[in-house]
């Protein structure tokens, strides 16, 4: 270290990170820092970045295997979901199926949600029984060698969607399609973005949540729709479930990003989120989801309630 003309060093440099003690490689910095306090240091991150913004073929299959398991566990806990079980137990249902197929378990903590929690975008404590008549969202990835998968899917707890349930659903269901049949290389993050948008704010006028009005005294910084809709649509996944790669420039082949378009209203105690994971090539997206149900008249069959 001592002949190196420039060190780079790592920082966790992620949107989201909110770290609070002194990490390994911040300590590794002040240890630098102190003992070579005169050499050139440069910013590891944007090159890591780059790196794992696009993905090799065997990291791929990987990914695709982390799916295919998750894909396992989701398809082995449908037909044990009824009113009253505990959240928890789905969570147990879906550590138990990940862990005999060779995952190292959750890539992240699984989200499963019923009722009212469906609203609640990180809600983890999964300690509630599900309510009859209510939904019950299930966000879940299989870690597999390292590297995550990121699904997410929503099934009626008594078996059958209501009228109204599947209205939403199927809203949902619209948007993600339209979203993966729009990603494609060279595509603008910005111009993804912008559609996903209009598309939201379409269905939400069709699903009578917002009208004219609404959008005609939106702000520009704060559209109408993401009263209903207020996280992002899409996110690198790899090593890490929220993986680094570039979110503001143009898309790329070898890109595995998350398609998770959602709406949520609270005082009908409504949470929809579908999310699939993709890697975009050359013609297109690769669906590393597809075998995944996401029907609602596929999800009911399964059920035994179709």
């Amino acid at each position: 270290m001592g002949l190196a003309s420039a060190i780079y060093l790592n920082t966790n440099e992620h949107p989201r990170a909110n770290v609070s003690i002194a990490t390994r490689d911040r300590r590794f910095i002040n240890w630098c820092k102190e003992h070579y306090p005169l050499h050139q240091y440069r910013r590891l991150a944007p090159i890591m970045q780059q790196l794992r913004g696009l993905k090799e073929e065997a990291e791929i299959t990987l990914i695709q295997e982390a799916c295919t398991i998750t894909e396992a566990g989701f398809r082995s806990v449908l037909p044990m979901v009824r009113p009253g079980i505990m959240e928890y137990e789905i969570e147990a249902l879906l550590a138990y199926a990940f862990l005999r197929r060779g995952s190292r378990g959750f890539a992240y903590a699984p989200i499963v949600a019923s009722g009212a929690n469906s609203c609640i975008l990180h809600y983890i404590n999964n300690d509630q029984p599900c309510p009859a008549g209510g939904l019950l969202l299930i966000d879940v990835g299989a870690e597999y060698a390292h590297y995550s998968a990121d699904l997410t899917r929503v099934i009626p707890i008594d078996g059958k969607f209501t009228t109204r349930q599947r209205q939403v659903y199927n809203a949902v269901l619209r948007i993600l399609k339209a979203a993966q049949a729009l990603l494609r290389p060279g595509l603008s993050f910005t111009a993804y973005h912008k559609a996903v948008g209009e598309w939201v704010e379409a269905e939400l006028i069709a699903l009578k949540l917002i009208d004219a009005t609404d959008i005609k005294n939106q702000p520009k910084s704060a559209p109408a729709y993401r009263k209903y809709f207020m996280h992002g649509i899409s996110h690198h996944l790899g090593l890490s479930t929220h993986d680094l790669g570039d979110t503001h420039g143009i898309i790329l082949p070898n890109m595995v990003l998350t398609i998770e378009p959602g709406i949520y209203i609270k005082k009908e105690k409504i949470g929809i989120r579908l999310e699939n994971n993709v890697v975009i090539r050359a013609d297109g997206v690769q669906n590393l989801t597809e075998n995944m149900p996401i029907e609602a008249e596929e999800i009911e069959a399964l059920m035994g309630k179709g």
